[in-house]
């Protein structure tokens, strides 16, 4: 495939932009080569800016699940900006996607809307804080929460990709009240939560890892967590961020019968939009203010486009659950197939799935935490495959770090011409 106006466009954005790109994973610096730039998409493709189509199996970094340009969330959102873009008021769509969101999810009674995953995550542990009294919390190397302070930790994701999980600016004194666990193991959990049990205000994690590439809960590692918190009186935080109305309408919670104390939210409740939300209890969400002393504010949050669009997509999948089985039924599909094809080709792998969640991790022991996660990046095949998928119109994550996702626009030939060129490009490994 060509790519001249994409590199083009790449050293015009490095002279005015830092790296050259509004987010870091997305310079590819971590497979080598210059970054796409995308022109237009719709349904399960991307165009870029040589006109090449691609199949993309980033979606957004999750929030797209019924395809690029959705005409429902397309016409909402027009129609909503032809009567303004922004108020700095409250608006009734405000409290309709509120309603929908309360009604689909489990045990919440209320939600505040932000505007992305960072925001509800650094919010929830200040209410978290706020709401207990305490100031530690536990996140789990691996695990990305945003760029908060409080998260740069052992960060998945970009921060892993570049090298720098703990990042200059990142002061001792928020270092210090950041445990670090392992994920999937509760016995380390127990023992941090021992040596500092009356200073933990909360737990937070990804329950469904997405990266660290695709990381499911172990089994009892979840109920484990819920019953170590009502136990000692930690709050239990689900960043749901990727997982919240993709894996089902209810999330991890529905899926696991596991209830978090406050769940956050992003990417998919805007329909694609900039946003994010976290939610509780009545008796947790009662502390932020205006009515409680937590403070959290955001001149943008509730924005009327991203509440539109959010409400569009919300509606849709509250509407139709088919959608989440027909999604998963999917993603199995492209498993089977490309674990068929791995085979064949004698290469080392090992493939995790969650519903409409996906990674290949190339090594053969079991991926269940960050260090078997950084053990199996052998980055050197990751780069080959990820650029051979590229050159062949397959777009993945520019990352071994970051798990796929499914929409359900892809049809089950985009599938079928995704395993071949799989099968393909495993010859060249």
């Amino acid at each position: 495939m060509i790519y001249k106006r994409s590199s083009a466009l790449f050293t015009d954005a490095k002279k005015v932009i830092p790296g050259g790109v509004n987010s870091p994973v997305r310079a590819f610096k971590a497979v080598g080569g210059d970054p796409v730039f995308v022109k237009r998409a719709a349904g399960a493709y991307l165009y870029d800016e040589d006109d090449n189509q691609l199949i993309d199996y980033i979606n957004s970094w999750g929030p797209l699940i019924l395809g690029h340009a959705h005409k429902p969330v397309v016409d909402a959102v027009v129609e909503k900006a032809r009567m303004g873009t922004s108020f700095g008021t409250p608006t009734e769509i405000e409290t309709r996607i509120a309603e929908l969101a309360v009604k689909m999810v489990p045990n919440i009674d209320k939600i505040r809307m932000v505007n992305s995953g960072t925001e509800a995550c650094m919010s929830a542990v200040r209410l978290a804080r706020g709401f207990t009294g305490k100031d530690k919390i536990i996140k789990f190397a691996g695990c990305y929460h945003g760029h908060s302070d409080s998260f740069l930790i052992q960060a998945g994701s970009g921060a892993v990709t570049f090298g720098s999980p703990n990042s200059p600016g990142v002061t001792q004194g928020t270092a210090k009240d950041t445990l670090l666990a392992n994920f999937n193991d509760l016995e380390n959990v127990k023992e941090l939560v021992e040596a500092n049990k009356e200073e933990i205000a909360c737990i937070i994690l990804e329950p469904v890892a997405g990266n660290m590439g695709c990381i499911p809960p172990a089994e009892g590692f979840l109920k484990g967590l819920r019953k170590l918190c009502d136990e000692t009186g930690i709050l239990l935080v689900f960043d749901e961020v990727m997982t919240g109305f993709r894996l089902a309408a209810g999330g991890v919670q529905q899926r696991e019968n596991v209830v978090a104390d406050i769940v956050c939210f992003g990417k998919v409740i805007g329909g694609g939009l900039p946003v994010g939300a976290f939610a509780a209890r009545n008796e947790i969400m009662d502390h932020l203010a205006p009515i409680g002393p937590v403070y959290q504010a955001g001149t943008l949050s509730g924005n009327p486009l991203a509440m539109a669009a959010g409400l569009a997509m919300l509606t849709e999948l509250d509407s139709n659950p088919e959608i989440f089985k027909s999604i998963d039924k999917k993603t199995a599909y492209l498993h089977e197939g490309m674990e068929k094809v791995l085979k064949q080709n004698e290469i080392d792998f090992t493939i995790n799935r969650y519903g409409s969640m996906i990674s290949v991790h190339f090594g053969l022991d079991a991926v269940t935490d960050f260090a078997s996660a950084a053990k199996s990046a052998n980055l050197g095949t990751f780069n080959k495959f990820f650029h051979g998928m590229l050159e062949n119109g397959i777009y993945i994550a520019p990352s071994a770090y970051e798990t796929w996702f499914i929409s359900d626009a892809l049809s089950y030939e985009d599938l079928d011409r995704t395993i071949e060129v799989v099968d393909k490009v495993a010859k060249t490994l």
